[in-house]
């Protein structure tokens, strides 16, 4: 016998052979049709992971006319909407994105907030500064949100105020934020007008809110009943501030001498104390004890030590005082009499103790006034000429200033009113922190 016939002998003689071939020829079989398939089959076709020639690129100057052609496009949306010029351009340097946005997409969102009642000229000023708006999802569960926020402000008008306050309320999750903080506020004694009032004067609540073990310690150790006047606000202020923050501010008063629970107390009688950044205290603080010579107990009954302004107040006024005592002129104010002093209103201050004297001795005191109440020395002025100052006035409105363009009469006004610039834009907008 052949090799070839025993081979063959040798295949048909075993029992598990046929099988071995049937297995074979299902393998040989299923691979061919594999192959075929494949070819068929778009996804599978192996000429589809082979690279093709890329469509030419765009040229820079192509780009640019498409992306100029865009941003006409959408001025032209906005200005349909009743926004100038300048607000567009505010609009497109705070929100970049906002030049490429989608026509329809815009227009959507534009007609969705001025269904909801706001006049033209609020309307602009929203979006103007906080355009952040615009790029926000605002339409899922929309019709939902809306019934809440309007339930929970009770009337159509403080609802329209609490969103030109803080439009962002139209974008946080009913379920997972808002309610949830409410339900805070609630379960910590607020009642629900409470809670309005404060939403419309802390706009934060809602995204910065948190409760922990030790903001109920800091809370309870204030003093404050539930229901007092007070109660809301040190709630409202403790709730929104990290805890790391409460403890350096309460430290930077015990330096000074006060005993933590009278800090504590304090912040209960003037929550606004709280507020105030730990070198604005530290700066006053140090004139109250060091030039003063006043204990430091006393910014506990008169907290408006703090609150003064210590460059444009406090040392002006309280120099002029020692100036008029060493000048021997009358009327002074010593002790208790500062206090009362450092209330009045600059112009009322300056006829009383300036301008009711002899020419000569008002000009030698109006000069010693202005002199005191510059904020900046020579040299110090000279140290940061060149540098900027920038004043954050919401969210999305930074000022900024040069000392070398500015008398210093001027950058004085302009310092003064920063608080007042504050409160208007958080007024008019949000802030956009």
């Amino acid at each position: 016998m052949d090799a070839g016939s025993a081979f063959c002998s040798v295949r048909y003689s075993s029992p598990a052979t046929p099988m071995a071939f049937i297995r074979l020829h299902l393998l040989l079989f299923s691979s061919q049709h594999f192959k075929i398939s494949a070819l068929k089959h778009p996804a599978l076709n192996p000429s589809r992971f082979f690279f093709t020639e890329a469509p030419p690129a765009k040229t820079i100057e192509e780009e640019f006319a498409a992306t100029l052609t865009k941003q006409e496009e959408t001025s032209d949306v906005f200005k349909q909407w009743g926004f100038t010029e300048n607000d567009i351009s505010k609009i497109f340097k705070r929100l970049p994105s906002s030049h490429i946005m989608s026509q329809t997409l815009l227009q959507s969102k534009l007609q969705t907030l001025t269904d909801l009642g706001i006049t033209s000229s609020h309307f602009t000023k929203i979006i103007t500064y906080c355009p952040g708006l615009l790029r926000r999802r605002i339409e899922g569960c929309w019709e939902h949100r809306l019934q809440f926020l309007k339930k929970l402000f009770g009337s159509n008008e403080v609802f329209l105020k609490a969103i030109m306050r803080n439009p962002s309320l139209l974008t946080y999750d009913l379920d997972d934020k808002i309610r949830p903080v409410i339900r805070i506020y609630e379960n910590l004694g607020l009642s629900r007008s409470d809670l309005v009032s404060m939403l419309l004067v802390r706009p934060e609540m809602i995204s910065r809110s948190s409760v922990e073990d030790e903001k109920l310690d800091l809370i309870h150790r204030t003093k404050v009943e539930k229901g007092s006047r007070m109660y809301k606000y040190i709630v409202a202020l403790i709730l929104v501030s990290r805890v790391e923050t409460i403890r350096e501010k309460v430290a930077n008063l015990v330096k000074n001498g006060l005993p933590k629970d009278e800090v504590f107390q304090l912040f209960g009688r003037s929550p606004l104390v709280s507020t105030l950044s730990i070198d604005k205290v530290k700066r006053n603080m140090d004139f109250v004890i060091g030039t003063m010579k006043l204990f430091a107990s006393v910014v506990l009954h008169k907290p408006s030590l703090l609150f003064l302004n210590l460059d444009t107040v406090i040392k002006p006024q309280f120099l002029l005082g020692e100036k008029l005592e060493n000048m021997g002129l009358l009327p002074q104010f010593k002790g208790p009499a500062v206090f009362t002093a450092l209330r009045m209103k600059e112009k009322l201050f300056m006829e009383y103790f300036i301008y009711c004297h002899p020419e000569n001795a008002r000009d030698e005191l109006l000069a010693f006034y202005r002199s005191a109440k510059s904020p900046l020395s020579e040299t110090n002025a000279e140290c940061v000429r060149n540098m900027p100052i920038l004043l954050v006035l919401s969210c999305d409105v930074t000022l900024e200033l040069h000392f070398w363009q500015w008398e210093k009469k001027f950058l004085i006004e302009i310092l003064e009113q920063t608080t007042w610039l504050v409160e208007k834009f958080a007024g008019e907008a949000h802030d956009m922190i």
